[in-house]
């Protein structure tokens, strides 16, 4: 029995699985609408009906003349701000969910003690989550909070609610520290983001303050094919 699914949106998903698994990056030139009609065994009618509801929802770009290219839809956070992700993805029209693989309290390690600023084997907060935008993975977040400023976390449910909006409904956030590196991931990270070990990851590492308080320290692991990051500065001018 053949698929119910209709034919352009066979094509569609065709298209997106080639783009979401990384083969057509961004900029990347598709096959054209005769090609695709051919290989599907379509009309060129159907065929341009798949391509340009992929083009109305920004996936791809036309350039007349030269033909039809990959977009650059990779997800983006600012390095200046502290946003909570959940916000990011829905502001960007998208569907967000996320996977809580771990809610627990644990002894401080030597990294952690330090990054946080508590003592080696103080009982801090730990949460592992891979937040989603349209079911696929765009942040593997590992989190350790200080259960002095923020007691409550673990009570949070992590399904509805990110770690972002916790921290900062108990303690405002005034000061934040980034580290930002290209790194090759491991098989179990690879795994939880869907990816594979070969390709570079983002990784960067965030401490934030409330006042003079270390509140959270997180690692926040990103396919570089799916993300990126954005800086921007403003200085006033002062003619002289």
């Amino acid at each position: 029995m053949g698929s119910t699914i209709p034919l352009y949106l066979q094509i569609q998903q065709h298209l997106l699985k080639r783009i979401n698994d990384g083969d057509w990056p961004a900029h990347h030139q598709i096959p054209p609408e005769e090609q695709l009609a051919r290989d599907f065994g379509v009309s060129r009618m159907t065929a341009n009906k798949a391509i340009r509801d992929l083009v109305h929802q920004g996936y791809l770009t036309r350039q007349p003349g030269l033909g039809t290219f990959v977009t650059d839809r990779k997800a983006e956070s600012s390095l200046v701000d502290v946003h909570n992700i959940a916000e990011e993805v829905r502001g960007r029209g998208h569907l967000y969910s996320n996977d809580v693989l771990l809610a627990e309290a644990i002894a401080a390690d030597d990294e952690v003690a330090l990054r946080l600023g508590v003592r080696l084997g103080t009982r801090v907060y730990h949460t592992l989550i891979v937040h989603r935008e349209n079911g696929i993975p765009i942040q593997l977040e590992e989190r350790f909070v200080n259960p002095r400023w923020v007691p409550d976390y673990l009570e949070t449910d992590f399904s509805h609610h990110t770690p972002n909006e916790v921290l900062v409904a108990a303690c405002p956030i005034t000061d934040i520290e980034h580290v930002v590196e290209a790194v090759l991931v491991d098989a179990a990270t690879a795994e939880r983001l869907e990816t594979e070990v070969s390709r570079p990851c983002l990784s960067m590492t965030r401490r934030t303050w409330s006042g003079e308080n270390l509140i959270s320290y997180a690692r926040l692991i990103h396919p570089g094919e799916r993300y990126k990051l954005r800086s921007s500065l403003h200085r006033s001018f002062e003619p002289r």
